[in-house]
This record gives structure tokens, sequence and C-alpha cells, in this order.
């Protein structure tokens, strides 16, 4: 573990708690929890109001829930949670086959109170990976959060680790793979990284079995109607 630690301290990376406390915390996780603007990307919208998704990071996130699946022998629970629409967020979503996106949600402790009621979930079971203000509530409830830094925005760090709502802030900004160093940094913390990569890159047995289970996932996407979290079943006519 020290030496996973200091692979990503020394290439600028923080972790907030001590590593004993980091590792018992992510022991703990058994969901997954992604914001989408400056997360998955550095927040910029097109003209249609949606922001990208990288590849490498899409693949980090795919190690790391099968990570999690090989250390507790059973799939963990995904989410997307954003406060706009983003339409390239419900082709990951469907692609990668997490469990529920909610989108245009602004309030996003609610789109947490509803996730963790729909999956039996202890809030302390729960990662978060986040990048703003917006984010706040719902990492003050989550067992372990990654903030995404980004050095435009001091101030904003300063105050969420002085107020301790993140247990790590990443080296590199979003845009810039910083998903993929979390999720990494995750894997090798827990100890199987070596066990990940071997395996997912000769498609073993037990990859695909995982495959297996995670392709009968059928995502169910979710937004705020005003007065509560509904089901939407086409999210892209929703504006």
């Amino acid at each position: 573990m020290d030496r996973v630690a200091k692979i990503f301290t020394d290439l600028g990376g923080l972790f907030c708690v001590s590593l004993e406390s980091f590792l018992k915390k992510s022991k703990s996780i058994r969901a997954f929890i992604y914001d989408w603007d400056g997360v998955f990307n550095d927040g910029t919208k097109n003209e249609n109001g949606s922001s990208s998704f990288g590849e490498v990071d899409a693949m980090g996130t795919n190690l790391l829930r099968y990570s999690n699946y090989l250390r507790h022998g059973e799939m963990p629970v995904v989410a997307v949670m954003s406060g706009a629409k983003n339409n390239l967020s419900f082709q990951y979503g469907t692609r990668e086959h997490v469990h529920e996106v909610y989108f245009n949600v602004k309030n996003k402790g609610l789109a947490f109170d509803h996730f963790i009621r729909l999956h039996g979930l202890d809030p302390s079971s729960v990662a978060f990976f986040f990048d703003d203000v917006l984010d706040l509530s719902l990492a003050a409830s989550c067992g372990l959060r990654v903030m995404i830094n980004r050095k435009a925005n001091p101030l904003f760090k300063a105050y969420v680790m002085e107020n301790h709502l993140a247990d790590y802030v990443t080296a590199n900004p979003g845009g810039s793979s910083a998903l993929r160093e979390a999720c990494e940094m995750l894997i090798g913390i827990n100890g199987n990284y070596d066990e990940v990569v071997r395996s997912r890159s000769t498609f073993s047995d037990s990859y695909a079995a995982y495959l297996r289970e995670r392709e009968e996932i059928d995502t169910r996407f979710y937004t705020w109607d005003g007065e509560s979290i509904v089901p939407v079943n086409s999210p892209q006519r929703i504006s």
C-alpha cells in the first residue's frame, strides 16, 4: 500500500486522510458514483450543451469495477449523477451498463438518497468522484470521496480539505485522464492491480464471467421533475 501511495503522491496526488483510514474506507466500497462535467472531461460544452468522455477514463472505470467484483465476488453498483443533461453520458452509461444515470438534478443529495434506497446501500459503502460546488452535499454523505483537481480553484480545494469533504485529490485535472488516475490508485491500494490487468488483457474466464453479468444490466435513467426523482424512458427527448 505504501509503495502504491508513493507512486501517486510523487505524481502530485494528495491523500487527505491517513493511508490506514483510506484503506479502511476503500475496503467497504460496494458502489461507485461519478459526476460527469469536470470528471470525465474538463467541463467544456459543445453547441448542444453536452460534454464528452475519453476512452482512457472509461477503461479506468471498467477496471475499477472489475477489481471490486474480484474482491467481493459480486457486481458493484454504478451510477452517473449530473446537474445537467449530457447526451454522451447516456451513451457511456448504456455502453458500460451502469445501473443508473441521473441528469438535470441540481440537488444531488436527492439523487443520492434515491440511489441508496433503490439498492439498499449504506452510504459508507459508496465512493464518489467529483469536482465542484454542486457535488458537496453528496460528498458529505459518501464513504469515500475523490476530488478531481484543478489549479484554477485553490480556494475551493482548500475549502474541501478544511471541511473534510475529500479523501484523495488527483494530480491531474479533468480532461487529462484524472479519472483514470483515481481508478488506478484505488485498484492499486486494494492490492489486485496486476491481477486485474492480466485478467482483462487475456480475457480470462473470470473477466468473461464479469462481462456477461455486466452486460445483463439495463441502464435506468432518472431526472428531477420539480417535485421528485422520476424515471425517464427517452432521456434524449428531455430539454
